[in-house]
């Protein structure tokens, strides 16, 4: 087996990495990775240098990758270690470069280790990418690696090297087999369903129109104004917009039906837009932005909208991004995420590890209080899926 690091996804065909990426999901796709790249959305001046591992056979066969990243600062990621870089400094060592496997600017957990069907030994491509991304580490004297939102599945190999699992929450919906949104606000206690009928009515009332598009549908003066919406909530609050207008142009064009928005119009003008993505099964919200501010236009446009699309889609979850316990009134229940983290450093390893044996079960307390204020009517238990793998 021949492990090679690429520093950048123009160097591998689309065919060939897709292939290992399941469920056509959108932000494992070459599409959208080579696109980060091209429009230097990542890159050095991002601090997110392109640092990917592909494994092959003796016969040059791609056999598995893992989307990698090294990193100068920890924006961007959705797992927060700012505390385990300032406890570096504060020693006088460097935190920074640090490797990471994420997908830039989205905390949507799949599978970091990617691997192609119908090899006769997959477990060996998992560990020699692991072994190799460990001893290049080592070799460059990095502070650490990091893996960030693998599934539940991935973490036993990382475990078995050293690195310490991390728990984080989200909140996702499941579509329990609903009919359609009425179906679904049925399911709910009185006062959540009174609720979300009033937030829908609410802007109804503004006279707010909304509609859903694929990436394809908008032309470039459309994509420009939802560019702006996205550039306005970085502004607002303070962050970085770090993807470009030719970014979502590109694509636009190439992941079309896999690319979802919902655009809000009031007297012919489009004010408002959310950004989503989609594979087989999950609706992934990732991003909004309006022009003026409009009562409870934030969680039609960005969860009553998706919410119905995946009903009349079939799609089986839907995840809205990190964070925001309001989510939960409006039926997204709490669901327990993964990270993976190897510390080079030994004392800090310690340092770090007796940290998350605090954190964990604080983590699982945390989501648990959460579920008590679920809105359905029925009970409801912690996201199976999202919860297996190590305690």
């Amino acid at each position: 087996m021949r492990i090679q690091r690429l520093d950048s996804l123009e160097t591998i065909a689309a065919s060939e990495w897709n292939a290992l990426a399941p469920d056509r999901h959108p932000f494992l796709s070459h599409e959208f990775l080579s696109a980060l790249e091209r429009h230097q959305c990542v890159g050095e001046a991002a601090g997110w240098l392109p640092w990917h591992v592909v494994a092959r056979d003796d016969g040059g066969k791609l056999l598995g990758a893992a989307p990698l990243y090294l990193k100068f600062n920890s924006y961007g990621e959705f797992v927060f270690d700012w505390n385990w870089a300032h406890a570096y400094q504060q020693q006088g060592l460097d935190y920074y470069p640090k490797l990471v496997s994420a997908i830039p600017y989205t905390p949507a957990a799949s599978r970091r280790l990617l691997l192609a069907a119908g090899q006769p030994r997959p477990r060996e491509t998992v560990n020699a990418i692991v072994e190799f991304v460990l001893e290049e580490s080592r070799r460059h004297r990095f502070s650490s690696v990091h893996w960030l939102f693998p599934i539940s599945e991935e973490l036993e190999p990382l475990r078995e090297r050293g690195f310490l699992h991390r728990l984080g929450c989200q909140f996702h919906w499941r579509n329990r087999g609903y009919r359609d949104f009425q179906d679904f606000l049925d399911g709910l206690t009185a006062k959540r369903r009174k609720n979300i009928q009033r937030e829908r009515r609410l802007v109804r009332e503004a006279g707010l129109e909304l509609r859903l598009l694929y990436g394809q549908d908008l032309n470039e003066a459309q994509w420009r104004a939802v560019h702006g919406f996205y550039r306005s909530t970085f502004h607002r609050l303070g962050g970085v917009p770090t993807l470009t207008l030719p970014f979502f142009l590109e694509i636009a064009a190439t992941l079309r039906e896999r690319l979802v928005l919902v655009l809000a119009s009031r007297r012919g003008k489009d004010v408002a837009g959310a950004i989503s993505f989609r594979d087989e099964t999950t609706l992934y919200g990732r991003h909004w932005g309006c022009e003026a501010e409009f009562d409870s236009l934030h969680f039609e446009a960005c969860y009553y909208q998706g919410l119905e699309y995946c009903i009349r889609q079939g799609l089986q979850r839907f995840e809205p991004g990190a964070q925001g316990e309001h989510k939960i009134y409006r039926g997204f229940l709490p669901a327990l995420t993964h990270s993976a983290h190897w510390i080079a450093h030994p004392g800090f390893q310690r340092a770090i590890a007796g940290f998350l044996a605090r954190e964990t079960p604080a983590v699982r307390d945390y989501a648990r209080t959460l579920l008590q204020h679920s809105p359905y009517r029925d009970e409801v238990t912690l996201d199976a899926t999202a919860v297996a793998g190590p305690a």
